[in-house]
């Protein structure tokens, strides 16, 4: 076959990987197993010699025998984890299960998150994550290796849908997680044994490092990132640090990344080659230098495997161990088939790794750095010209990626360069050394926190410049690949009339728009927040945030995990807020949202009827509460804002926390004003609301509840959902939907993200008796 067919079927094979992860369903395991043979027999045809095809066609075969193979074995490996998901008769079940804290415990708020894993004959024989709430008292802290017995109430691995929006399930699926859960006050918890070292002995050392460091800086924010920088542990950073850092494009550094591996390759190198050149006798059976090369790899892949093994360090491992192997050989490989051995193979080891935002901006850096001749070795480079190369590197990948920032995250940090220039030397000649030293010396924890202390306070000024960042709407997947295409010929070597021919392909995924609004016509699209709601409505002009989601913890609101980031993926700006009512399922997220849309308005009047304005040709009316009963911000459901939207030809129906008995007031008030083609369902689908008078007031053609998988209210309530299902009106929920959009233009259509962006891995709950 020759080295152009390898690379061919190396390419095809995570062709063939990247076209199984589009699958809604999985197929058999059996027809994973034939496309495999057929994978086989296509490699076995490509190597023999054949007088009468030609090398277009062994090239072919080649390709067709990569593809076949990696679809197949990311496939049935998709299966094999599928085998093992929590049987649905056991959801929401009582449980007693008993078996080992495999994974860090991280307090959360309100208790502690950690992964269990069952013994054997255990109703689940997958993994699962649990919490532990602080109101079920635990009678000493978890440790990785103990065992338990827990009764545990567990339930499908289930997070919210929305569009660009973080894979919750699909994070779990990668990690192999098959059951989220949380532990019971009864029966009572029983450690059956303590930790053991020979059972784990990774996650328990990071486990007693980590403790340690914030143990000796009383947990303080900055202490809490040295604690990351060693162990890997990223959930240790506040969320308000990873703002600061993403605003400032230094996010990278503030986990283990493949500069921190390279480091610690380069010194493991060095000081291995210095202390074997000590020994004659060693000198004599092995050069220093391969030694070093040599040590300096493993000692690298355990502190990689130390910190979490996450694919930055693994791509960083596995691309230095390919440069050691063809140093000692004496071979030279061109830096694209290089880089391709390494892609191919992590994506072979972690097929799902090839759907995550790390994977892409760490093998595209590195290609990038390649193309450009600034590609990263493991001999450390010279003192004079460390500076001019840190200088030309960062520019370089700030340049190139900015395409794919904006494609993954749809916002580049425009202080990122700077902001790199001054993070770069601080945290990976100064932090990370000193948190690293601090596992023999403790007490240089407290000079790198320091260190973290002061370069915080500077990220934190830089991020709140004017213009520190720049946003735009998601873009297509073609826009970002030619813009990265574009940043590396602006970068490259050589004339400026050849580099300035970059500009035409980056400027698409600059300048996307998001998909219009038809003047006169508009959109209403229900956020997924679980028990919650939040509602962005837009005209061709206008964006309306009607709530704004629950809060999920002291730490956490959907505002900044769902609303902030949707918006910035739509490419919207808000232009009003408004808040149905006080309780906090709908005004959790709003402090969020007005940090990231600080020009937007809230009404100066309380929320009541007569309330009107209009936007491109649709009309907006507060129809409740009465304007005496109207306050700031209602403290009660009864006095929800209830708000119709109306273009003349369709019409939509928000309505808060509104209870039976104002929708009763509200049809003797309105009557046939009531009508609307989507009803957003009251009180998420409370029993005390949608009484079948109001329904047929109303008359919709569609409901849409906004509620979370499995809540504790039972929420929406099943005489409720059988209402709707009498009258004939479909009924979405978002527990089932995702994040639901409906537009004026097709009154009767509602367009489910859960269906429209199904993949194998996303949960599928049981139907319900209702058409949906």
């Amino acid at each position: 076959m020759g080295w152009r067919g390898a690379m061919a079927a190396l390419a095809a094979s995570v062709a063939g990987v990247a076209l199984q992860l589009r699958q809604p369903v999985l197929w058999p395991g059996r027809t994973y197993v034939a496309v495999a043979l057929l994978g086989v027999a296509a490699w076995l045809l490509s190597g023999l010699p054949h007088a009468r095809l030609r090398r277009a066609g062994l090239l072919l075969l080649a390709l067709a025998a990569g593809a076949a193979l990696g679809f197949a074995q990311a496939g049935w490996r998709a299966g094999q984890r599928l085998a093992d998901a929590l049987p649905p008769a056991l959801e929401g079940q009582e449980l007693v299960l008993d078996g080992h804290v495999t994974g860090m415990p991280q307090r959360r708020d309100g208790g502690l998150r950690f992964e269990f894993t069952p013994a054997g004959g255990a109703p689940l024989s997958g993994r699962a994550i649990l919490f532990w709430p602080e109101t079920v008292a635990a009678p000493v802290p978890l440790h990785v290796g103990e065992r338990w017995r827990l009764p545990v109430r567990l339930r499908a691995p289930h997070g919210t849908l929305n569009p660009h929006g973080f894979d919750y399930e699909l994070w779990l699926f990668e990690q192999d997680i098959q059951a989220t859960g949380a532990v019971r006050p009864a029966p009572a918890p029983v450690r059956l044994n303590g930790p053991s070292w020979w059972a784990w002995p990774l996650e328990r050392a990071r486990e007693s490092v980590r403790d340690r460091i914030l143990e000796r800086t009383g947990s303080s924010s900055a202490g809490r990132v040295v604690a990351a920088l060693v162990t890997g542990d990223q959930s240790a950073i506040a969320p308000a640090d990873w703002a600061v850092f993403r605003l400032t494009g230094v996010a990278h550094l503030m986990s283990i990344s493949g500069l921190h591996v390279t480091m610690f390759a380069w010194l493991a190198a060095a000081v291995i080659g210095r202390l074997w050149r000590l020994n004659a006798q060693l000198m004599l059976r092995w050069p220093a230098q391969h030694a070093g090369l040599v040590g300096g790899v493993l000692l690298a892949a355990l502190y990689a495997a130390f910190s979490g093994w996450g694919l930055p360090s693994q791509r960083t491992v596995w691309m230095l161990g390919l440069a050691v192997l063809l140093r000692l050989s004496a071979r030279r490989w061109p830096w694209p088939v290089a880089w391709l051995v390494v892609f191919a193979l992590v994506v072979a080891i972690d097929p799902w790794g090839l759907m995550q935002a790390g994977f892409w901006l760490s093998f595209v850096a590195v290609a990038v750095l390649f193309a450009t001749d600034a590609g990263p070795g493991l001999v450390s480079p010279g003192r004079g010209a460390a500076l001019r190369r840190l200088l030309r590197e960062q520019g370089v990948v700030t340049i190139a990626l900015a395409p794919l920032g904006l494609l993954l995250f749809q916002q580049v940090s425009v202080v990122g360069l700077a902001a790199n220039l001054v993070a770069i030397p601080a945290v990976t000649l100064v932090v990370t050394p000193l948190a690293m030293a601090g596992i023999a010396v403790p007490a240089c924890w407290d000079l790198a926190a320091g260190a973290v202390d002061a370069l915080r306070s500077a990220l934190g000024w830089a991020a709140t410049l004017p213009g520190a960042t720049f946003s735009a709407a998601a873009p297509p997947l073609w826009t970002a690949a030619a813009g990265v295409m574009g940043g590396m010929l602006l970068v490259m070597p050589g004339p400026w009339r050849w580099r300035l021919l970059g500009l035409p392909l980056v400027l698409p995924v600059l300048m996307w728009k998001a998909e219009p609004i038809a003047p006169g016509e508009f959109e209403v699209l229900a956020a997924d927040v679980g028990q919650g709601s939040a509602i962005v409505v837009r005209t061709s002009g206008h964006v309306l945030l009607f709530d704004a989601g629950p809060r999920y913890g002291p730490r956490s609101d959907a505002g900044e995990r769902v609303l902030v980031p949707l918006l910035r993926a739509l490419g919207l700006r808000l232009d009003r807020l408004l808040l149905s009512h006080r309780d906090t399922d709908h005004t959790g997220g709003a402090e969020s949202v007005r940090a990231a849309h600080p020009a937007v308005a809230e009404f100066g009047a309380p929320c009541a009827r007569g309330l009107r304005w209009r936007w491109e040709g649709v009309d907006f009316e507060v129809l409740h509460p009465v304007p005496e009963a109207a306050q700031p911000l209602a403290q009660r459901n009864a006095d929800s804002c209830v708000l119709r939207i109306s273009n003349g030809q369709a019409s939509a129906l928000l309505t808060g926390d509104l209870e039976q008995a104002q929708e009763l007031q509200l049809v003797q008030a309105v009557g046939d004003g009531l009508q609307a083609d989507l009803l957003m369902v009251g009180h998420h689908g409370s029993r005390s609301s949608s009484s079948l008078s109001w329904l047929r007031a109303v008359r919709p053609r569609v409901a849409i509840a906004q509620n979370g998988w499995r809540n504790p209210y039972g929420h929406p309530a099943p005489e409720v959902r059988a209402r709707f299902g009498a009258e004939g009106i479909a009924f979405h929920e978002s527990a089932r939907c995702g994040a639901a959009r409906w537009r004026s233009a097709e009154p009767a259509a509602v367009r489910c993200e859960r269906q429209e962006s199904a993949r194998y891995w996303h949960h599928r709950p049981p139907a319900t008796t209702v058409e949906e």
